[in-house]
């Protein structure tokens, strides 16, 4: 797979919530009129297309995020009901647990809609490179070590960045002593790491 192939293939997870805030099932507000932009019938995805992003969802944990949603809902549930009703702790959390897990099967549908947005931004036949690499174990182990080479780049940039403002500013010093003392009409004094540099090595040959 090539090289911009594979980072559009990770791109698209940065994308996934534009994607499916545009999504015809995650729509707002269904009275709201539709701008000219979404009045626009969306393009008829095959079968063999959306089966091909499921797997690419499926080969790059796209979904893997939202696996806590019903979870913290339930959580969240308990919390505002439990203290207004301290004496039925029990049967409140064996309550929402339920009704949690009979809201389950509408995991589903999520499923869909992401294989949808992403048959939306990738033709087939990159759904399924893209499933072919991430179910490789080079594409598993960037999968898993990804992140720890993001932030391994990120501290690397951050002592770059570090380097290049402290020689730029002492650069930039210099540079101001070169203008005050061409305006003052004197010779410019050496830096002062040049200036040790210098004293340290003798007079050059």
């Amino acid at each position: 797979m090539r090289t911009k192939d594979f980072v559009s293939a990770l791109g698209a997870i940065a994308l996934l919530g534009t994607a499916l805030a545009t999504t015809p099932s995650f729509a707002q507000d269904a009275g709201a009129a539709p701008a000219a932009s979404e009045q626009q019938q969306p393009a008829e995805i095959s079968e063999s297309h959306l089966a091909a992003a499921r797997k690419a969802v499926d080969a790059i944990g796209a979904s893997d995020e939202f696996d806590n949603i019903l979870l913290n809902a339930a959580t969240q549930t308990k919390a505002e009901f439990i203290p207004n009703n301290p004496d039925l702790q029990t049967e409140i959390s064996d309550m929402v647990d339920e009704k949690a897990i009979e809201l389950a099967p509408r995991r589903a549908a999520l499923e869909t809609e992401i294989a949808r947005a992403y048959a939306s931004l990738f033709t087939e036949e990159e759904l399924n490179e893209i499933a072919g690499f991430y179910s490789t174990e080079a594409g598993r182990k960037l999968l898993e070590l990804g992140p720890r080479a993001a932030r391994e780049s990120l501290g690397a940039a951050n002592v770059w960045t570090n380097g290049i403002l402290r020689d730029l500013r002492q650069a930039s010093l210099e540079g101001m002593n070169e203008i005050y003392a061409a305006q003052a009409g004197e010779t410019p004094a050496p830096a002062e790491g040049a200036a040790e540099g210098a004293a340290e090595g003798g007079s050059p040959q």
